[in-house]
């Protein structure tokens, strides 16, 4: 393995860096990596879809996209790159569900109408999506779902019920899977389809969390009319498309450069404030953890570099193993990371929107809603199985 870019690859990273460092500066005071903040501010949702046009003006939201819908045939390292600078940066203008999970699946997996109708709606930036998939008895056990879909002539009628549907309050169109063979045994019955949000018999309530923020939401569905080119893939076969949206470059590559800069301004803080007459950085068991928390954050940035050379070498299914080591080192470390920093904090750490926030309160919100990432995407419990499955060839315990 060579770690190392090439130097159209470095001249690449540098204007990431520059773009995102000046264009960060304008970020509202509550903006911060949380999709909490992102999807329940206005403020934060202003800024969000201002820097999405800035983005797709350069071309980067459609970046590795094929030539002929709009993108540059970049590279999968390219694509990399630019994750790693934004999750440095906190850079906002991505649509999560959009641009990093439905355009890869459009691209490898649609027809040719549906790439030409959606594609370059999410790569001006002028169309945001949510994703319709878990359900009140139906989260990582995804295949046990019971939303049906009933063809009616030209039309789907779909009628059920999805929860913990992000930013569904926010989007303009969703992605969905429902059952359309009543009778086939879990996965082998599902379709996937491409739904208006704005569409009749479509209702979306605000599932608040306990700390306040709206991320989340419940979306019923009452005869809802979605048309049979809305469909992507074949009848039944939607298992195999929302698989598509869960293997693409997940390096998670993200998380770990976030982390590295939450940890530099952490030990400024340490330098910085004083505990009984001594900086906090002397105190012994402040350097320890820090120290820890450096080292699995390196470990962490290079196994997603590996993660990326395997889909390089090998294809986006086959690194699909390693790609789940990845989520589970990524979401556990994060969750680690803001445990051990509100210890370090102390007392100071449940303080939020207040000028005695250290580093605006981050670290209260972030340690609140850290363990929701073990879960989102598929539980660490659920990624083991998979690592022990399709990497170690145990047999399955499920």
């Amino acid at each position: 393995m060579d770690f190392k870019f090439t130097l159209e690859e470095e001249a690449l990273k540098k204007e990431f860096e520059d773009f995102f460092r000046e264009e960060m500066k304008n970020a509202p005071p509550e903006w911060g990596t949380s999709m909490e903040a992102m999807f329940g501010l206005d403020v934060c949702w202003e800024f969000h879809k201002k820097m999405a046009k800035k983005l797709a003006a350069k071309g980067w939201l459609s970046h590795a996209w094929p030539k002929e819908y709009g993108g540059q045939d970049a590279s999968l390292v390219e694509q990399f790159i630019f994750s790693e600078v934004q999750g440095y940066h906190r850079g906002a203008g991505v649509d999560p569900w959009g641009v990093q999970m439905l355009a890869p699946t459009l691209i490898f997996g649609a027809s040719d109408e549906q790439r030409r109708e959606h594609l370059p709606y999410i790569a001006r930036a002028e169309r945001f999506w949510t994703q319709l998939w878990s359900e009140p008895s139906a989260g990582s056990d995804l295949a046990s779902l019971t939303t049906r879909a009933v063809r009616q002539g030209d039309d789907y009628i779909i009628n059920g019920h999805k929860i913990w549907t992000s930013g569904a309050h926010r989007a303009d169109w969703g992605f969905m899977l429902a059952r359309t063979d009543p009778n086939s045994k879990r996965s082998s019955g599902l379709s996937f389809f491409l739904v208006d949000m704005k569409t009749p018999g479509i209702t979306i309530r605000p599932v608040i969390s306990l700390e306040g923020s709206h991320l989340f939401n419940e979306v019923f569905l009452d005869d809802v009319h979605v048309p049979v080119r809305n469909r992507v893939g074949e009848e039944n076969q939607g298992w195999l498309t929302s698989q598509m949206t869960s293997n693409f470059e997940r390096s998670m590559i993200m998380i770990f450069s976030f982390l590295k800069r939450e940890l530099e301004e952490l030990v400024e803080f340490c330098k910085e404030t004083k505990k009984g007459g001594k900086p906090l950085a002397q105190d012994p068991f402040v350097k320890h953890r820090l120290s820890q928390l450096a080292i699995d954050i390196e470990s962490g940035r290079a196994y997603a570099y590996f993660v990326v050379w395997n889909q390089l070498k090998g294809g986006l299914i086959s690194a699909g193993p390693y790609a789940a080591a990845a989520k589970v080192m990524a979401t556990e470390l994060n969750q680690r990371f803001f445990y051990t920093g509100c210890e370090i904090l102390g007392m100071y750490s449940q303080v939020k929107e207040s000028r005695w926030a250290p580093m605006q309160g981050r670290f209260e919100k972030e340690y609140q809603q850290s363990p929701s990432l073990n879960m989102g995407g598929g539980t660490s419990e659920i990624m083991r199985n998979l690592i022990c499955s399709l990497a170690l060839g145990l047999p399955r315990s499920w």
